[in-house]
C-alpha cells in the first residue's frame, strides 16, 4: 500500500478526489487514515495457493467483494482506477473494468492478481524494465521505478543519527523483516547479538510478533552493549531515518527493497522469504546481479549470517562498491511519474481517483 500512498502525495499538487478501497479486515484502514484519505472496506481473499478446504469460502468472499465494489464505484463514479496489486484489487477491477485503469507492478515478477489485473489495464507502470516480459506487448508499459513516500525520503545522515540516538563513527547495521517482522531473521540476529554489538551498533525493527523475545534479549545484555542496541517493534516515519543512518541492512527482499535501498544507497544482505513463491528471490537476484547486495538462504542464516555481516563491515572497499551500485538504481521521480500517468488517463473534469491496494 505504501507505493499508492506515495503516488497520492505526488497527486496532492493537483485538484482531485480520492477513494481508497481496501480489505475490510486488515490494518490497511488504520494506515490509510493517517493520510486523510477516505477509505471503504470490502470482503476479499486470495485463491492462489489456497487449500481446497478454504477455497470455497474465499471464492464466496471475492464474489461478495465484487458486489460491494460495484456499489461503491456506482456511488463514487471515479474517472480513473489505480491498482498496486493484491487480491482485494481483483473484485474492484472486475466491477470497474470500463474505467481507465493504471496498474503498478512493485515486484519484478508479478503475482497472480497482477497478471489478472493486467488484462484490464490501459497502462502498466513497472519498477524495472525486466517486468515487461511478464505482460502482453500490446499493453502500454512505462518503467517508473518504485514510488516512495515524502516522509521516507527526507532524511539526511546527520539528522538520522541524532534522531535515533546513534553514536557517530561506529558502523551501523539495520535489521528488519517488513511491517510484520521476520522470525528467522530476528532469532538469527538475537543468537549472535553480543558478538555483533562488539563490532557495530544495531537498529533492529523486529515486528510486534517477536517483540517480547527482543525485549528479553536486550535486558540480558551488559550495559555497554545494550547502549548499542536500538530495538523497535515498528517504525513508520523514522524508517527512512534508519536507512539513512545505516551502513548495511539485513532484510527480506520484498518489493520495497527495489526502491528504498537505492534511494539511500544502502548495501544489503537479503534473505528472501522462502514461502512466498519466488517473488522475493527474483528481487534479491536482481539487486545481487547489479553488485548492490548479497543473498543468503533462510535455512543458512544460523551458519552464515554473522560471518557475512562481519566480512562486509570489515571490507570498506566492497561496501563502498555496493553502495555506489545500489545508488545507481534509484529513480527519485517514480511517484511523480505515476501521478502524471494517472492525470493523463483521468477525465479532464473532476478527476476522481479510485485506489485499490
Amino acid at each position: 500500500m505504501y507505493p499508492a500512498v506515495a503516488v497520492l502525495q505526488a497527486l496532492g499538487k493537483h485538484s482531485h478526489t480520492v477513494l481508497w478501497v481496501g480489505s475490510e479486515d486488515g490494518m490497511e484502514a488504520r494506515l490509510v487514515s493517517r493520510t486523510g484519505t477516505r477509505f471503504e472496506g470490502i470482503p476479499a481473499a486470495g485463491v492462489h495457493g489456497v487449500g481446497l478446504a478454504a477455497l470455497p469460502g474465499n471464492l464466496w468472499r471475492l464474489l461478495r467483494g465484487f458486489f460491494a465494489a460495484r456499489r461503491i464505484l456506482r456511488q463514487f463514479k471515479p474517472d480513473v482506477l489505480f491498482f498496486t496489486g493484491g487480491y482485494v484489487a481483483v473484485p474492484v477491477a472486475l466491477a470497474g473494468f470500463r474505467k481507465p485503469i493504471l496498474l503498478y507492478v512493485p515486484d519484478i515478477e508479478p503475482g497472480l492478481a497482477l497478471k489478472v489485473l493486467a488484462r484490464f489495464a490501459d497502462c502498466i507502470g513497472l519498477t524495472v524494465d525486466q517486468s515487461g516480459a511478464f505482460f502482453s506487448s500490446k499493453t502500454r508499459m512505462v518503467t517508473t521505478g518504485y514510488p516512495l513516500r515524502e516522509e521516507f525520503t527526507r532524511w539526511q545522515h546527520p539528522e538520522a543519527v541524532q534522531t535515533l540516538g546513534l553514536e557517530n563513527g561506529l558502523p551501523t547495521l539495520l535489521v528488519f523483516g517488513g511491517s510484520k517482522g521476520a522470525r528467522s531473521i530476528n532469532r538469527a540476529i538475537l543468537s549472535v547479538l553480543p558478538n555483533l554489538l562488539k563490532i557495530a551498533q544495531v537498529i533492529h525493527v523486529s515486528g510486534q510478533l517477536d517483540w517480547a523475545e527482543v525485549e528479553t534479549a536486550r535486558g540480558s545484555l551488559p550495559a555497554d552493549l545494550a547502549a548499542r542496541y536500538h530495538a523497535y517493534p515498528y517504525l513508520y516515519d523514522e524508517m527512512g531515518a534508519a536507512m539513512a543512518a545505516a551502513d548495511l541492512v539485513v532484510s527480506r527482499a520484498g518489493a520495497s527493497t527495489l526502491g528504498e535501498f537505492p534511494h539511500y544507497g544502502l548495501p544489503a544482505v537479503l534473505v528472501p522469504y522462502p514461502y512466498a513463491w519466488r517473488y522475493q528471490k527474483v528481487n534479491a537476484e536482481h539487486l545481487c546481479s547489479q553488485g548492490a547486495a548479497v543473498m543468503l538462504e533462510d535455512q543458512n542464516l544460523g551458519v552464515q549470517l554473522f560471518s557475512t555481516i562481519q566480512n562486509l563491515l570489515n571490507d570498506t572497499n566492497k561496501l563502498e562498491s555496493m553502495r555506489h551500485a545500489m545508488r545507481g538504481l534509484a529513480r527519485p521521480q517514480a511517484a511523480n511519474h505515476l501521478a502524471e500517468l494517472l492525470q493523463e488517463l483521468a477525465a479532464p473534469s473532476t478527476q476522481k481517483l479510485g485506489v485499490a491496494s
